[in-house]
């Protein structure tokens, strides 16, 4: 089958021959007649397969009849990162070469001004993060009843980072008669729900199974002890001997690991960029220019770039932290192997990451094969006592708290009650040599103290302080005080000519 086959404007047609492209991918040639026809489409297939160019095409051919209006535009798709929502406006870029629509970008960290300039010249297509839409909309600046196709990219995705009920108000803003276009490379049950509510008997299309990846893709876990450091040794090794490596990403858990790592991968001679969601949005879209261009061969990532960066050229993808969600493994090695390419994808476990593994393998249905013997290294004596020591520590914090200081439990006190000499005395005899016992105590402490304490004291009052006790300020009267009360000042003569009169 060839793109000319699925019923696509010959005006698309001529963008995707001029792109270089020939035969379509399965879910876009699934996907596209069903769009074509306007009606509602889920598509779950997995990272790396074309998801893109399958709603991007056909809305371009349906876009040819009609204008737009001022603040209202004609299409809306939403993504969960401004990475993916630039990207997909890259794809109306090259595939729209023949068309005259305007693409409006709403995305954090570009000012409201330039966003508005596009939305009151009309968008035929709008481009935005949720967050940036709905503060558009609350603002008065943006009408959705307009909206004829409406798309949801990486659906799993804006779960994960919390943006459903953002959707779901998006949804109800929206007119009912619209079409709706789900894409997903997983089907959680909040996923499934939602489409369930705002999907009128969607054509679903599944060219894989969810959470399965791309059989291009040669995976392999390391192991590796518990240290930084030691990872970022393995690390090393592992770029320095991997074969036909042209370009990598290298995925950590959190930010500012993405920068420590990058400073070191620098330090030891490797040419590597950073990439994660603290940088502002300029850094960020240059470090991927970098990375894309080959000026940088080394993308350190948080899980910012895991989901729908197309780079096809990425050999090879290294976890240097096990992600803690089994499905962000799979977007994350879906960065290579794209495109029916062949790629590399490597992870670091320690003895710590076991359970992730478990999970991560359990979600794909297949076991992952160890580099080298599979074994982790031996703690040293150093690791045992230095572990021991932090147990130590933490149970004589509980004991000073008082929540497991088992010799300060009722029962011991009895016990040494029971054993003590003065048991015998009956509790009348005991209750005044105890309360004398204590009175010698505070007088101890009391002289002790005094004694530690330095004669000089702090300052002026150190020095001049005595030994007797001084209520209020004793014979010691401040200069204040004793200064003349001054009289009032006589009124000026023009006011007493006036009193007199």
């Amino acid at each position: 089958m060839k793109f000319s086959d699925l019923g696509l404007s010959s005006k698309v047609l001529a963008a995707v021959e001029a792109a270089g492209y020939e035969t379509p991918t399965p879910i876009q040639a699934q996907a596209i007649p069903h769009v074509l026809a306007r009606k509602d489409v889920l598509g779950v297939a997995q990272t790396g397969t074309g998801k893109t160019a399958s709603f991007t095409l056909p809305m371009l051919s349906l876009l040819e009849s009609g204008r737009p209006r001022a603040r209202m535009p004609r299409t809306l798709i939403l993504e969960p990162t401004r990475e993916l929502a630039a990207q997909v406006e890259q794809s109306f870029t090259v595939y729209g070469q023949n068309h005259r629509l305007t693409v409006a970008l709403l995305i954090g960290g570009v000012s409201f001004a330039d966003q508005l300039k596009k939305l009151d010249r009309g968008a035929d297509v709008l481009i935005a993060t949720p967050g940036r839409l709905l503060d558009h909309f609350e603002r008065g600046k943006l009408l959705l009843n307009a909206v004829d196709t409406f798309v949801v990219d990486e659906a799993d995705r804006m779960l994960d980072m919390g943006f459903i009920p953002d959707i779901e108000r998006i949804c109800k803003l929206l007119p009912p008669s619209r079409q709706t276009v789900f894409f997903s490379a997983t089907m959680p049950s909040e996923i499934q729900s939602l489409v369930d509510q705002f999907l009128r008997n969607p054509e679903r299309i599944e060219v894989a199974p969810p959470s399965s990846t791309a059989k291009t893709i040669t995976q392999g876990i390391v192991a590796s002890g518990n240290k930084p450091w030691e990872k970022r040794e393995v690390l090393r090794n592992l770029i320095t001997e991997a074969q036909e490596l042209q370009n990598a990403i290298i995925f950590c858990n959190r930010k500012r690991d993405v920068a420590t790592l990058f400073r070191s991968l620098n330090k030891h001679g490797f040419n590597a960029g950073a990439l994660h969601g603290d940088m502002d949005q300029t850094s960020r879209m240059a470090t991927l220019d970098k990375f894309k261009s080959g000026e940088l061969s080394i993308l350190v990532a948080s899980d910012v770039a895991a989901r729908g960066l197309d780079i096809p050229t990425v050999s090879h993808v290294f976890n240097f932290d096990l992600p803690t969600h089994a499905e962000d493994y799979v977007h994350r090695i879906g960065r290579t192997g794209r495109a029916g390419r062949e790629g590399v994808a490597l992870s670091i476990a320690t003895r710590n990451d076991t359970k992730y593994l478990d999970s991560i393998e359990k979600l794909i249905d297949e076991k992952i094969a160890w580099q080298g013997d599979g074994s982790f290294p031996e703690r040293s004596d150093e690791d045992e006592e230095n572990s021991r020591s932090r147990k130590g520590s933490r149970n004589s914090r509980r004991t000073r708290s008082g929540k497991k200081d088992k010799d300060n439990s009722p029962q011991r006190e009895a016990r040494e009650r029971k054993e003590s000499p003065a048991s015998s005395e009956s509790q009348e005899e005991r209750r005044p040599r105890a309360r004398k016992d204590r009175q010698e105590r505070h007088s101890e402490n009391s002289e002790s103290a005094s004694r530690n304490r330095s004669p000089q004291g702090r300052g002026r009052r150190g020095r001049d302080r005595d030994d007797k006790q001084v209520i209020g300020m004793g014979d010691h009267v401040p200069a204040f005080l004793l200064a003349p009360i001054r009289p009032p000042k006589r009124k000026t003569k023009k006011l007493e000519s006036k009193s007199a009169e």
